[in-house]
Order: C-alpha cells, then structure tokens, then sequence
C-alpha cells in the first residue's frame, strides 16, 4: 500500500471459535442489508452483549481490511484525521560548477494520517469501539464523512486539496453502552442521525449456551445448568448489575480445571457460582447486597441443577 504504515490495519477473518445462532445470523444479516444500502451501523447495548464481537463479525463479513479506533476522554479531533508529527528536511548540494558550491535547505511540517483518514482513503472499514467514550466535539469530523462523504482537513495538512472524497467501499461501524454508563458521553443527535442504531439485548439461552460452551469446552448438559442459573440471576432483580454470559464462561472455566460438573451437591461447583455471581453484580462491595445475591443463587441452583 502507498501510506505509511503508521497504523495497524486488521485483515478480516472468521473468529476460530464464534459461535453463530440464528440470533446472531439475524443480526448480522439485517445489518449487511443496512451496509449495503450505504448506511453505517450501530451496536447500542449493555456490558456483555457481545457488541465488540458482533461488529468484528460483521467486519469480517464486509471481506475489507479493518482499522479500530477505541473511544476515550482524551481522544481528538487529530487522531482520527492525523496532524503534524515533526519535520522533513530536504537538502541540494550544488557543484555544477567547479569550486562553487550552491546549497538548498528546505523544512517542512510532517503530515502523517491518522486512522479514520486511511480508512476513508482506501475503503477500510472502521470500527469505532465505544465511540460515546470520546468526547462529543472529537466526533464531530464524522459528521460530513457519514452525511455527504467528504473528509474535512484540518490546517496544516500540507495538500493541495483541503477535502477527500471518501472511497465508496468505506464502512464505519460503531459500538456504545447506554448513556447512563459512567464515562459516557451523549452523542450528537446529527452524528445518530446517520447511522442505524441496533439495540443489542442479552443473548437468548441456545446462544448463551452455545457460547458458554465454546468458550469453555465443558461437555454434556453443563453448560445449560449454568446459564440457567446465570439468566435466572438477571432475572430475579436481586442484583445491581445484571450478569451475563462472561459469568457463565467464568464458571463452566473453572469446573473444566477440574473436570467438574455442575452438580448442587457439590459444594466447590456452589461456592465458585457464589464468588463469580456476587462478584460480577455488585459493584459497591455492600456485604447486604452480595449476601443477598449468594442466597438467591443458591436457590437457583437447587432449581436447575
């Protein structure tokens, strides 16, 4: 490729271990169908939804090489687009004429594109992971390159031309929690706008299940006993934060140590549900709180195992 190599670009290719439900094919399948009608996507959903996986996915299914970006506070405007890093010097020696020595210095600003340029300039796929995570006014170069395809240069970039039409097979795909997560930021309605929002809810139980084995390599009816604990967890309202099918992947790991199973007369295989469960749900530490959730997931377990 003609730039320089000053960012990773990730060939696509299938995940060894995804796991493809008609959940998921649902998804990714009205998702192409929004791509392929010109329109970016959006994965909005809680932790544990599986956002970052989904959109890797269906980066992976666009067959374009990927470029990712990661939303922070600390994220500019420049490290999208790229900026002046340092200085190119040029120097002519002339000796045309004997004993007479002609010298030429030149100094100029070092443009270097930054990720959403190259992805725009050679028909990348951006994937923007957590984009809320930035501040409002860093995303505000997407709006022209969403809405009318045209990239905005900022002063000092050196070029002849202060805009770059965007290659027609640039795809952006991008992936938020919920705006009332700590660290999040509301996102400009005109940047909404022009991308399709697809609210990711939990997963259903074949999926969660066929995930959790996946992950976990656990055999026979295991995995199902714990993600039916673990949905019943979220769904009791017992605990702060919902668990989800990270929690189920923590256990059945576990148990797969020691080649266990999960049995409710074995007490490691109920301990290690209370520990992983009341960890992963409680984020205050409240000694209530997590008493309360370890009761409920012992009954839970009493219930499906």
């Amino acid at each position: 490729m003609d730039f320089e190599e000053t960012t990773t670009v990730l060939e696509p290719a299938p995940f060894e271990d995804f796991v493809e439900t008609e959940y998921i094919r649902d998804i990714t399948g009205r998702a192409l169908t929004y791509i392929e009608a010109g329109f970016p996507i959006h994965f909005r959903g809680v932790s544990g939804t599986g956002k970052t996986t989904l959109a890797l996915h269906l980066a992976g299914k666009i067959g374009r090489p990927v470029v990712m970006l990661h939303g922070n506070e600390d994220l500019s405007g420049s490290d999208l687009v790229g900026g002046a890093y340092g200085y190119r010097f040029k120097k002519v020696v002339d000796r045309f004429v004997t004993k007479v020595l002609k010298m030429e210095e030149d100094m100029v600003r070092r443009w270097v594109d930054s990720r959403l340029t190259i992805a725009c300039k050679h028909g990348f796929t951006l994937l923007y992971d957590e984009f809320t995570r930035s501040r409002p006014e860093a995303n505000n170069v997407l709006l022209s390159v969403l809405g009318e395809k045209v990239l905005d240069f900022p002063g000092g970039h050196g070029a002849s031309e202060q805009y770059l039409k965007v290659h027609p097979d640039f795809t952006a795909i991008f992936t938020s929690n919920p705006e009332e997560y700590a660290g999040v930021y509301r996102s400009q309605d005109a940047l909404r706008d022009r991308m399709v929002t697809m609210d990711l809810d939990h997963f259903d139980l074949d999926t969660e299940v066929a995930i959790t084995r996946a992950k976990a390599g656990l055999a026979g009816d295991g995995c199902l006993k714990i993600a039916s604990v673990v949905r019943g967890l979220r769904e009791s309202g017992q605990c702060e934060f919902a668990p989800t099918v990270r929690a189920s992947i923590m256990i059945a790991k576990t148990l797969k140590v020691l080649n266990r199973q999960p049995e409710k007369s074995d007490a490691f295989f109920v301990q290690v549900c209370r520990d992983i469960l009341a960890s992963e749900t409680s984020r205050v530490g409240s000694k209530t709180n997590q008493e309360r959730v370890k009761k409920t997931v012992t009954g839970l377990i009493d219930t499906h195992c």
